[in-house]
This record gives C-alpha cells, sequence and structure tokens, in this order.
C-alpha cells in the first residue's frame, strides 16, 4: 500500500468493459456489500459502500475492454464527493487525506480489498 491506496489485480479469462463485468458481477454476494456503477471523473468505477469518505472498495478496468481489473482502497467515488474530497484537502492543507491511511476504516477497508479481490477471482469469469 502506497499513501493510502491499496490494490489488488485480478485477471479474468474473457474480455470485458466495465459495463460488462458489473452485469456479471451486480448479483454476487461480497464482503464489501453490492457493488454500483459509478461516474468518478471521466471514469466509469464499480464501487462498494463507502466505509467513510476516504475508505471505499473500488473495481477499475486496466482499459477499455480487456482481462485486467483493479481492486483498490481509495475515497468515496462520485461526481459530487470527487469536488467535496478535493475541497476539504485543499482546506485542511492536506490532513483530510491523512484519514485514508490511519484509523479503523482504513483497516478495515484494506482488508476489503483483499477479500474482494478474491472473491471476484472465485467467480471464475
Amino acid at each position: 500500500m502506497a499513501l493510502g491506496v491499496k490494490v489488488r489485480n485480478i485477471s479474468t479469462k474473457g474480455s470485458y468493459t466495465i459495463q460488462e463485468f458489473y452485469d456479471a458481477i451486480k448479483d454476487q454476494t461480497f464482503s464489501a456489500g453490492e457493488p454500483s456503477l459509478v461516474k468518478h471523473g471521466v471514469a466509469t468505477i464499480i464501487t462498494f459502500p463507502a466505509l467513510d469518505r476516504q475508505n471505499q472498495v473500488w473495481v477499475m478496468a486496466a482499459g477499455g475492454k480487456g482481462t485486467k481489473f483493479s481492486i483498490q482502497k481509495s475515497q468515496a467515488a462520485g461526481m459530487g464527493k470527487l469536488a467535496g474530497n478535493l475541497a476539504l484537502d485543499q482546506v485542511t492543507n492536506g490532513l483530510f487525506g491523512l484519514g485514508s491511511m490511519v484509523g479503523g476504516n482504513a483497516k478495515a477497508c484494506e482488508k476489503l480489498v483483499e477479500e474482494t479481490a478474491k472473491e471476484l477471482d472465485a467467480l471464475g469469469l
């Protein structure tokens, strides 16, 4: 983990866009909760319920359509949250971002990244 971001990569047997991957997993049960498809900046990502504004499990495609996906710990996703988190980080001179690196939710989210990667891999997609 570097700078509050934990990443695990998985490879799938088939080739998927992020939408197709979401469609394949949306009805599955995950330790991190129910997946959602979210627009974050210019990217579309799969997210699980955020533990707080600084700790959420994301699934991102490594390209347009492919077999590689990254499961990572990051800040809560979404267009409104992106702007709010940036503003909080500026107002606190970067102290807001420290919450993603320390504390109970940070550790819990790191564990959820590991579990989610294993659960996605076990689906055999």
